[in-house]
């Protein structure tokens, strides 16, 4: 149960954060999330799917702020991987963390650019190791359908109901975003915005 609500939460407040440190993809989820809900009304589980920028969110801080920073496997008997020979009973670590920042893999690894994902097929599901948040095959997170979800819902009901106003006067380049080391990423500084109730 920890490990649930420690991993889901902290994924929220690092999309929040990102946002605020982006007002222009903040204004962008919202008039996506405004024009396909409506005013007056609360975002449906079941209308996620029709919210492909939000989607793009979500995947682009997953890869920036993996749940896990690893996910280890044991090998049944000895394998190659590239020119290495893994012998039988080795834990193997893989670096979530790392593979979301490799510039081999990602333009501008560093930079939260959700944009990225709206023309892509990759997914969290486990098939595009290049992302792999829930990690891959049978010891999957069993969680992954519902935290994907709920991260989504959260996010999209938080961006919809309310305007965000960031404390004590900071400015959005301003956000500390630095991360508390860990086997979960979170931030080392609480998020600390202030959420203003809109007229929706």
């Amino acid at each position: 149960f920890l490990a649930a609500f420690d991993t889901t939460s902290s994924t929220v407040e690092w999309a929040i954060a990102e946002l605020l440190r982006n007002p222009e993809k903040m204004e962008r989820a919202r008039s996506e999330i405004r024009e396909i809900i409506g005013r007056g009304k609360l975002v449906q589980e079941s209308q996620i799917f029709a919210l492909p920028y939000l989607q793009a969110i979500i995947k682009e801080v997953f890869r920036l702020y993996p749940p896990a920073t690893t996910i280890s496997r044991y090998y049944e008997a000895d394998i190659e991987i590239g020119q290495y020979i893994v012998p039988k009973n080795a834990l193997v670590l893989v670096n979530l963390w790392a593979i979301g920042r490799d510039s081999s893999l990602w333009s501008s690894p560093d930079s939260f650019v959700p944009e990225r994902f709206l023309d892509s097929e990759i997914d969290v599901k486990g098939q595009h190791f290049e992302l792999l948040p829930f990690g891959t095959g049978r010891r999957m997170c069993l969680g992954m359908p519902l935290a994907d979800r709920f991260i989504h819902l959260t996010v999209a009901s938080l961006i919809h109901n309310f305007d965000w106003k960031l404390e004590d006067g900071i400015k959005p380049e301003d956000v500390d975003m630095s991360e508390r080391p860990g086997l979960t990423v979170q931030k080392a500084v609480p998020l600390m915005a202030i959420p203003i109730r809109t007229s929706i």
